[in-house]
């Protein structure tokens, strides 16, 4: 997460390529629509990530925080959006199984 004193450096610039709560957030928005996918959100403060999340809880809460509850549409962007964001954090050495810092 971004520190309050620190501006967001954009999804595209995180830690292999977003694969951080933070892109979580915002794949979540560019899924939902809540923000369109060519917003990376590089300088924004702890703030404007905190209300982005509030949003996007909101949007997941009809349902039920799963994948499976979405509508078909939003399901196949979901799909798109996150199997290229893991296609892209492996070419830039992601490796799920590896925490940060071991």
């Amino acid at each position: 997460m971004v520190e309050r004193t620190k501006r967001y450096p954009g999804i595209d610039q995180d830690l292999y390529g977003g694969m951080t709560p933070t892109g979580n957030i915002i794949r979540d928005a560019w899924v939902f629509g809540i923000l369109p996918e060519s917003e990376t959100c590089a300088g924004w403060t702890l703030e404007g990530i905190e209300s982005l999340y509030d949003k996007v809880t909101l949007a997941w809460e009809p349902h039920g925080h799963l994948v499976s509850g979405l509508p078909a549409e939003a399901r196949e962007r979901h799909a798109r959006i996150y199997t290229a964001a893991v296609q892209r954090a492996r070419e830039l050495g992601w490796d799920p199984g590896v925490e940060e810092g071991e």
